[in-house]
């Protein structure tokens, strides 16, 4: 058989079918389908985002952001399911990125444009794109540094805690903000913009990767007991100071490790 009627076999032009090359070893495999259980997580992490939006849209804040939530935690799920079942592959990969790039770019620009930035005109709509431009810079960098950086550390703010900073901060503004309209846009505005830029800056920052392998004091269980009973108290108040103490944490990881390096 030659090489097109071969090609031809592969792509009928009439079933629904994916066909890819997989790294077995030092080996390549061409296989057929897709794996079922991690492609559907992120399919519903993908769903979540886009009801996010429609929320967002008819001005149901709430849901908006809670469904950036879920969002993120399917997302956390997608991955770990597919190394518990051996069920890694590139078209996994790249889905996972497209719908990073949904649920953490666009549905937290969207929630953001029409929580405050709506207000601003064309400004607050410059200032949500700039955040969606920038998790899509952030997830494209990332996909093509794989295996090349140091996977102890993340090269800029992921794209996850990015949106939940944006997400938390909605919710925190929405409950306990007593700010004109107006002041209250060029503050979202800002932190927006922020946002967007640490993802795309060289920062470095602690990924946990390999946390849940190493023994740690006894006082961190502790401390992490405090952190649970403060997110209790008020969960976006804790959510969104978790999650500026974690980003500020870079500044200080990226300059410990020059200092590392530099001796």
């Amino acid at each position: 058989m030659n090489k097109s009627n071969q090609s031809d076999d592969d792509h009928d032009g009439i079933t629904f079918e994916v066909v890819e090359t997989e790294q077995l070893g030092n080996t390549k495999k061409v296989s057929r389908g897709v794996y079922l259980v991690p492609n559907l997580i992120t399919t519903a992490s993908m769903l979540s985002a886009f009801f996010s939006i429609t929320s967002s849209a008819s001005g149901d804040f709430t849901k908006a952001c809670l469904a950036i939530f879920l969002s993120a935690i399917l997302d956390g799920m997608d991955g770990r399911a597919a190394r518990m079942l051996n069920a890694q592959s590139p078209f996994g990969e790249q889905f996972d990125s497209l719908a990073d790039c949904i649920a953490f770019g666009l549905a937290p620009a969207i929630l953001m444009y029409h929580f405050a930035l709506s207000d601003l005109g064309r400004f607050g709509l410059a200032c949500a794109f700039v955040f969606t431009a920038c998790a899509a810079f952030r997830l494209a960098r990332f996909n093509v540094q794989i295996g090349v950086v140091d996977k102890r550390y993340f090269i800029g703010l992921a794209s996850p805690l990015a949106a939940i900073l944006v997400t938390s901060s909605v919710m925190v503004a929405k409950d306990h903000a007593n700010l004109t309209p107006h002041a209250l846009a060029i503050g979202c505005a800002i932190w927006t913009v922020i946002c967007g830029l640490l993802m795309v800056s060289n920062v470095k920052y602690y990924s946990f990767k390999e946390f849940d392998k190493k023994k740690v004091p006894f006082v961190a269980l502790i401390v992490g007991v405090l952190i649970m009973g403060v997110i209790l108290y008020d969960i976006p108040v804790g959510v969104l100071a978790i999650g500026v103490i974690y980003a500020i944490s870079g500044f200080w990881t990226t300059l410990t490790t020059k200092k590392t390096y530099t001796k």
